[in-house]
């Protein structure tokens, strides 16, 4: 590309010496754990929207993980609210922990679910592109919709034992590989418009996928299900997977863009780097034969990512809320001042799989 902008690049502070894997002991895990949650607590979580969905997921499974009650603060959270309407995708993701507590009956949710069951469900509110895919917006197909709609569905379906919400999910995922995995790199693009697919690898949408797909694979095994759409989610995870572990440099955190794109190469993105981390370890499950492989990296990634929780509880090094950009430069921008609850979200996520790497994570355990 003629005119690139290298200076993002140029500039880019050299990564820390990360973690050793072996320091990831039960005890480290569990106190950053705390010192993530009291901050993101202390922040505040102030919207419906799409990080406090990622990020109260996260906490719900990290307090099932420990056997800890599910916390009296995030209850209140959701307590009061009524029914929901969702207005945009990003906004479903919060029912992904409320159907969780809904199904352990910690607290009854059923109007929130029920209100954004119906807003998804219906094509007139969350619009379709030609093959089917959800949209993100109206003539745009993203990755992080199967994440922030599939969370929702997936655990809502396994909660309610609605075998339609899974195999609802594995259609879209195999519409969203349709439209957005690059067929010779095995990775995805962030998203497409108005039909037209922008291939950047973006970091943190490659994780949306890889680890909505763990999630619906998790959900089929919980409910003894193998929906039609099984073998070509698993067969694209493996590749993706596959794909993503040559581009990881020797300090374990990707770039931004995971492909070094020349106007990204060495800016660092740590939610991106805790999200493959927690995939490649929860895919293992599915795919015994990469064990050793993927319980390597995945730890090696995790361990990196971990390295950039600063003191007070705040995973550094995550890119901002993004949206999909026309050129890669457009993704450089990486917050280390604030806290961005995805990051935080992400990161508990990946502790939550290192105290227990043989969890499924969509069943439901009261």
């Amino acid at each position: 590309m003629a005119g690139e902008d290298t200076t993002s690049s140029f500039l880019e502070a050299p990564a820390l010496a990360p973690l050793s894997p072996d320091s990831l002991t039960p005890d480290y895990l569990k106190q950053t754990a705390q010192r993530i949650i009291d901050a993101t607590w202390a922040a505040g979580l102030p919207q419906w929207s799409w990080g406090e969905g990622v990020y109260l997921l996260a906490e719900v499974r990290y307090h099932e993980t420990v056997e800890e009650k599910i916390s009296a603060r995030l209850l209140d959270w959701y307590s009061g609210r009524g029914a929901i309407t969702s207005g945009h995708i990003n906004n479903v993701a919060p029912g992904a922990a409320a159907s969780r507590i809904h199904a352990r009956g910690l607290m009854d949710s059923s109007e929130i679910i029920s209100s954004l069951e119906k807003w998804v469900m219906d094509p007139n509110s969350a619009t379709r592109a030609a093959n089917g895919a959800v949209e993100h917006w109206p003539g745009g197909v993203w990755a992080d919709t199967c994440y922030m709609m599939g969370t929702f569905l997936l655990n809502h379906g396994v909660g309610t034992k609605n075998v339609s919400y899974i195999e609802f999910i594995g259609d879209q995922l195999v519409a969203h590989i349709e439209l957005l995995q690059n067929p010779t790199t095995k990775l995805f693009a962030h998203g497409s418009h108005k039909g037209e697919t922008l291939w950047n690898y973006w970091g943190r949408g490659n994780a949306w996928m890889s680890l909505s797909a763990v999630e619906f694979l998790d959900a089929c095994e919980v409910l003894g299900i193998k929906p039609k759409s099984v073998e070509l989610v698993k067969k694209v995870l493996r590749e993706q997977l596959l794909a993503l572990i040559p581009l990881l440099p020797e300090y374990g955190i990707w770039d931004v863009l995971v492909d070094h794109q020349v106007e990204n190469k060495g800016v660092l993105e740590a939610s991106a780097t805790a999200g493959f981390g927690a995939a490649m370890i929860r895919a293992i499950r599915h795919f015994p034969d990469l064990k050793k492989e993927l319980s390597q990296v995945g730890t090696k990634a995790i361990a990196a990512s971990l390295t950039y929780v600063d003191s007070s509880g705040v995973l550094t090094r995550t890119s901002a809320g993004t949206v999909l950009q026309l050129i890669p430069f457009g993704y450089s921008v990486i917050r280390s001042d604030r806290m961005q609850l995805w990051g935080q979200g992400l990161a508990l996520n990946a502790i939550s799989v290192m105290l227990d790497p043989d969890k499924n994570f969509v069943a439901i355990n009261n």
